[in-house]
């Protein structure tokens, strides 16, 4: 666990991080005001990504699904988009966001779906090496 923080740290801010180390828009404010929270955070997320137990793309599936739930439609996209880019297609993306309808009924998913498809149609170019707009993290 010591190395994953000290490699999170090395890999977060090392002292100095510039603007295009930031990966989602709420790191900023929060180095500005307590980096070594930051640090923490950066290393606590590197160990829910080393996780190894399931295959990459069930990882991002289960994530995005988290997201449907959520309510979070940037999160939503993101993790569709890196679903796509570890082997996921459209039909597995939108057969794990239907599966919330169940429990969580049909409003989540039907809402969930757009950013789905973007996030998928994002990682199909990604695949084919097209150049995208800003991080994920930006809604739009």
């Amino acid at each position: 666990m010591q190395a994953a923080v000290e490699a999170a740290v090395a890999f977060g801010t090392g002292g100095i991080v510039s603007q295009q180390e930031w990966s989602f828009s709420y790191e900023e404010p929060l180095h500005e005001v307590f980096p070594a929270l930051l640090d923490a955070q950066r290393a606590w997320l590197a160990q829910i990504e080393s996780l190894q137990a399931l295959d990459r793309k069930t990882h991002e599936l289960v994530r995005m699904v988290v997201m449907v739930l959520a309510r979070n439609g940037r999160g939503i996209r993101r993790h569709a988009q890196l679903a796509t880019e570890v082997g996921a297609t459209w039909d597995e993306i939108a057969a794990a966001v239907v599966l919330t309808e169940p429990g969580f009924g049909i409003l989540a998913a039907v809402e969930a779906i757009p950013f789905a498809r973007d996030g998928h149609d994002r990682g199909r170019r990604a695949l084919e090496g097209e150049e995208l707009d800003e991080d994920l993290d930006e809604e739009g």
